[in-house]
């Protein structure tokens, strides 16, 4: 009796689909188990690329067209910002990288039978509890003298997999990567371009926004572009190289254009775009005073501001806080899939409100009728004529 009560309890925890939510799937029974495995996102995005993604974006665009949720007019006047799209890696540290590889490393001989003379399994980490203890106590000396020993282990053991694989190509193939990526981690120094930040996505830069509460993200940087009136996603792109702003405004309004099919007329950015080179659109940059003539002009500047808390929805609500999808693909693919899911949020609640004017509609309606029923009631009771309800009278 106890291990069938164990048993439901650890059902339970499970959190199992709705039987609403099937029936309206298209299920014909309930099913206990999850409609799919995770994998099979894995395998779809795989299937789909880069390019499937956009046409993904493309499709929630014409779908917001068709709910009215963004009119025609509002795709020639753009409004573009970069953001930084951050990896799903750990705060890097020299000490850390270094015992990082050497486990890896470690870990790979022994699954191809390649014998080290000595792993540092022990002694490894030791010093890397010793640097962090000294880095928190500010012993910054003793600090530096156990990153050098981490340094030594893990040169001590690139050297002894040369060694043992030098005549077997095979395992050379094997190795490759890795020892590759140990070699650039011991040869990078503090002041050195493109280092390696993290061992399992190498593409991970080091990216400075200016901001006083987080002064370094690790990834890359994104490019969105959104319609200046209604907020509606129309682009999306990831910028590996951390390059300039105003080098990637013509490729984002290509894309914007790409996908819209639209004449883009107008387009707002900030300081950061000056010297952009855009020949085919006019670029109004934040601050502007020589050529705001109108009022329309200095409002839609103005609205530049509202895509912040576009990227801000698209950080916290979406996917674009933190990527889990690996390589320089999955960059791409995520900054296109986290903007096609904010404007499908968009039109559900376009949509939801759609719902609530017809339900209030509807309400009122009822209620009118009732009152006129209790007025001819009450009339009745007045003049002794019989009284028939509002709904069955022709």
């Amino acid at each position: 009796m106890r291990e069938h009560h164990v048993r439901i309890c650890e059902r339970l925890r499970v959190k199992l689909p709705r039987p609403t939510r099937q029936y309206f799937c298209g299920a014909t029974y309930f099913e206990h188990q999850l409609p799919i495995d995770p994998s099979s996102m894995t395998r779809f995005r795989r299937r789909i690329g880069e390019s499937g993604c956009e046409l993904i974006l493309q499709a929630t665009v014409a779908a917001g067209l068709n709910s009215k949720r963004v009119k025609p007019a509002h795709l020639k006047r753009i409004t573009v910002d970069t953001t930084v799209q951050e990896k799903a890696v750990s705060f890097p540290t020299d000490s850390k990288l270094l015992n990082r590889s050497r486990i890896r490393l470690v870990k790979l001989c022994h699954e191809h039978n390649v014998v080290l003379r000595q792993s540092y399994a022990r002694k490894g980490p030791q010093a890397l509890f010793k640097a962090n203890r000294y880095a928190h106590a500010r012993q910054y000396r003793r600090m530096r003298g156990r990153v050098k020993k981490l340094r030594t282990y893990l040169g001590r053991v690139v050297r002894d997999i040369e060694r043992k694989i030098t005549s077997q190509a095979e395992k050379q193939a094997v190795f490759a990567e890795e020892l590759n990526l140990a070699k650039r981690l011991l040869a990078q120094q503090k002041k050195d371009k493109n280092k390696l930040y993290s061992l399992h996505a190498p593409e991970v830069e080091c990216i400075s926004k200016g901001k006083a509460h987080k002064r370094y993200e690790f990834g890359v940087k994104a490019s969105i572009a959104t319609t200046n009136k209604s907020n509606f996603v129309v682009g999306g792109m990831a910028l590996p190289g951390n390059p300039y702003d105003g080098h990637t405004l013509t490729k984002a309004l290509e894309q914007v254009r790409r996908m819209t099919g639209s004449v883009i007329e107008e387009a707002f950015v900030d300081r950061g775009y000056r010297g952009h080179g855009e020949t085919q659109t006019t670029v109004f940059i934040a601050g502007q005073k020589r050529g705001i003539k109108t009022q329309r002009l200095k409002c839609s500047l103005k609205r530049r501001e509202a895509i912040e808390p576009v990227i801000g929805h698209l950080k916290s609500d979406g996917l674009l806080g933190r990527n889990y999808l690996k390589g320089t693909e999955g960059d791409q693919m995520n900054v296109m899939l986290s903007c096609a899911g904010h404007n499908l949020r968009l039109i559900l609640r376009q949509l939801r409100i759609f719902c609530a004017q017809i339900w209030r509609s509807l309400w009122a309606l009822l209620a009118s009728a009732r009152q006129h029923d209790s007025v001819a009631r009450r009339d009745t009771s007045i003049t002794g004529i019989a009284w028939q309800p509002a709904i069955n009278r022709g």
